[in-house]
């Protein structure tokens, strides 16, 4: 059965530029995380879901997310679609014929795969192109320096965490080091 490391790996190294995007995998952003964020040289962003099991699918139209100062509660497709979101668009990627096509908003885009267990092959189909839901940068709606301090601290983190993986690490309390400063 493929993994959804796989797909990630198949997916971003057959469709993404490395020299002209910034690809980031399993991106955490305030209250939501992007299985596959894309950030062109415009600042243009997209985010892509996967979805492999028709529940799944189903829970992903009720996330909903409280505004920490309104308190008012709203739910992830309704703030898309408003242009309310982060990313200048979104769309979703799925098993081949796993869900209608009807059945996904107008807005999102909808790229299907089809993986052969037997040569290991992964076939990926644009079947929708997302809408733009805002025209703004990502960068107009977040610091790039906290940004790339965010992706630099990431960085460091995996690969301690692979490297604690093959051989036991020791560290002091990094609190303790703060208060030594």
């Amino acid at each position: 059965m493929l993994k959804i490391e796989e797909l990630v790996h198949a997916y971003i190294h057959s469709h993404c530029d490395f020299e002209k995007e910034i690809v980031l995998t399993n991106y955490f952003q305030a209250d939501w995380e992007a299985d596959i964020l894309l950030i062109d040289s415009e600042g243009f962003s997209h985010e892509i879901e996967i979805k492999l099991s028709k529940s799944d699918f189903k829970n992903d139209f009720k996330k909903s997310y409280l505004n920490k100062e309104t308190g008012e509660k709203f739910l992830k497709h309704d703030k898309i679609s408003c242009g309310d979101y982060i990313c200048n668009a979104f769309s979703f990627l799925l098993p081949m014929g796993m869900v209608e096509h009807s059945m996904i908003p107008e807005h999102c885009g909808i790229i299907e795969f089809y993986h052969n267990a037997d040569t290991w092959e992964t076939e990926f189909y644009l079947i929708r192109k997302p809408e733009k839901v805002h025209e703004d940068p990502y960068w107009n709606l977040n610091d790039k320096d906290l940004f790339i301090r965010k992706m630099a601290l990431n960085l460091l983190q995996r690969k301690m965490e692979i490297k604690g993986k093959h051989e036991e690490l020791i560290f002091k309390n990094p609190f303790d080091i703060k208060k030594n400063k």
